[in-house]
């Protein structure tokens, strides 16, 4: 497809989107990490059932937009150097999708193709969640919190479950007891990715997972504390220990999503040294005819 100079490109071989997106992707690591984070992820340990949307706008031979989509899961989209790109993608996604769940990306440009897509649609929308990429360089480290860092075991299994579906009780995405078990197992079968637990006088206390690695760097998350064992440091305590191991163990940089409506979380994150770098909308498309939601994820 094309408008004026410019063209869109849809692949079906994650390699061939990297080698063309990643260019322009990694000068903004921190704010394009998750989608960096789900390229290497479709390379090195695809755990998707269906097959990715995958796309590149350039002008002149020069990116200007990526767009990522692992169904059925929104549709992420980088940083655009001109909006009129995002045109490009919208057509090109509404000719591969008949409906579409939602948009994740920086949030001028979510709110600018979500006002596309409502007026093409016919469709609402709303923001699920405003977040905020962090990134971290070096480690504060966190002091006076009793407990110790491990690599979550086999035997962890049932426990991890658990906390997956509490956490995502008060995320945009619950999931049920099968979800969650599907997608603690992904993590501890994975070479790239995994989870963490923090104990304290031999008791799970905290969790924390690291996922999507990028050039040079990582994601972390989800962080989970149960609500009883909240206020003591544990989550801090855990991130900064994983944080500090996934440094040592060769990223340069480590990266995590905060909700903007928590400020305790983004207090507690920035103090062990994480910086904030972009704001980023998760926007949920509605059906305008019968005001239901769709089906909504990352």
């Amino acid at each position: 497809m094309s408008s004026d100079a410019m063209r869109l490109t849809r692949f079906e071989d994650a390699r061939q989107f990297s080698e063309r997106a990643l260019p322009y992707l990694v000068r903004q690591e921190a704010k394009h990490n998750l989608i960096l984070g789900l390229c290497s992820t479709l390379i090195q340990d695809n755990p998707y059932e269906q097959p990715p949307y995958l796309a590149v706008v350039e002008r002149e031979g020069e990116v200007v937009a990526a767009a990522l989509r692992t169904p059925p899961h929104n549709l992420n989209i980088s940083d655009v150097r001109d909006e009129a790109a995002l045109d490009l993608i919208l057509e090109d996604v509404r000719a591969v999708y008949s409906e579409l769940p939602g948009v994740v990306g920086p949030k001028e440009v979510a709110h600018s193709f979500s006002r596309r897509w409502s007026a093409r649609t016919g469709s609402t929308y709303q923001v699920d969640v405003a977040e905020r990429a962090y990134q971290l360089e070096h480690v504060i480290p966190v002091m006076g919190v009793p407990g110790e860092m491990r690599r979550a075991l086999p035997e962890d299994r049932d426990l991890l479950i658990d906390w997956f579906v509490s956490f995502s009780h008060v995320t945009p995405e619950p999931v049920d007891h099968s979800r969650a078990a599907k997608m603690v197992d992904i993590r501890m079968n994975s070479a790239i990715r995994g989870l963490v637990i923090w104990w304290d006088d031999d008791t799970p206390v905290s969790m924390a997972g690291y996922t999507g690695p990028t050039p040079n760097g990582i994601r972390v998350g989800p962080v989970y504390t149960p609500p009883e064992l909240r206020g003591r440091g544990y989550a801090s305590a855990c991130v900064a220990a994983l944080s500090q191991w996934l440094l040592d163990d060769g990223r340069r940089y480590v990266f995590l999503f905060t909700d903007l409506s928590n400020p305790t979380a983004n207090h507690i994150y920035q103090a062990i040294g994480y910086v904030p770098m972009a704001d980023v909308d998760m926007i949920r498309f509605l059906r305008q005819a019968s005001g239901g939601a769709l089906n909504h994820g990352r």
